[in-house]
């Protein structure tokens, strides 16, 4: 069975900052992950599409990369955005993160044709920085863990 987030932080985005390859829901060549909350932790599920094969079988790991890059972004905008008061779809534009560092393992072949389901665990390092440990499994298999530094998105990246 598919498994699906209701209200993720990535649709709450302005239209000015929806745009990420890996979750910007405008983006129309993009894979538009998209992560909620389940309990105390933070999920994003993907299905890989047939061109996201590294061999005949298996995924990519440069999709492994991005989702669990995008998952930790998402991850820290929704832990901002709950200790400001809010949940996605509540209350003010939520908090737009960028990624200071990225580190993946890939522990084991990700098999493909299968849904990934991102698990993340945040942690807040700085009022503006937080640290997301992501695991992504492939029939509750563990294939690869990660960790993301995020930072809330400068003000310079804003357009004028």
């Amino acid at each position: 069975m598919e498994e699906k987030i209701i209200k993720a932080i990535q649709d709450e985005y302005p239209d000015d900052f929806a745009w990420c390859y890996g979750c910007g829901r405008l983006n129309d060549a993009g894979h538009h992950f998209r992560t909620g909350w389940e309990e105390d932790k933070t999920v994003t599920f993907y299905i890989p599409k047939p061109e996201h094969t590294a061999l005949p079988g298996f995924v990519y790991g440069g999709l492994i990369a991005s989702l669990i890059d995008c998952h930790g972004t998402g991850s820290a905008s929704l832990a901002l955005h709950r200790k400001n008061g809010f949940e996605p779809g509540e209350g003010e534009d939520p908090p737009r993160f960028v990624t200071a560092s990225l580190n993946v393992e890939f522990l084991k072949p990700t098999p493909h044709g299968v849904q990934l389901k991102a698990i993340g665990k945040v942690e807040e390092i700085h009022p503006k920085k937080f640290k997301v440990v992501a695991e992504v499994f492939a029939n509750d298999s563990l294939c690869a863990r990660g960790e993301v530094v995020a930072v809330v998105m400068p003000s310079s990246f804003l357009r004028k």
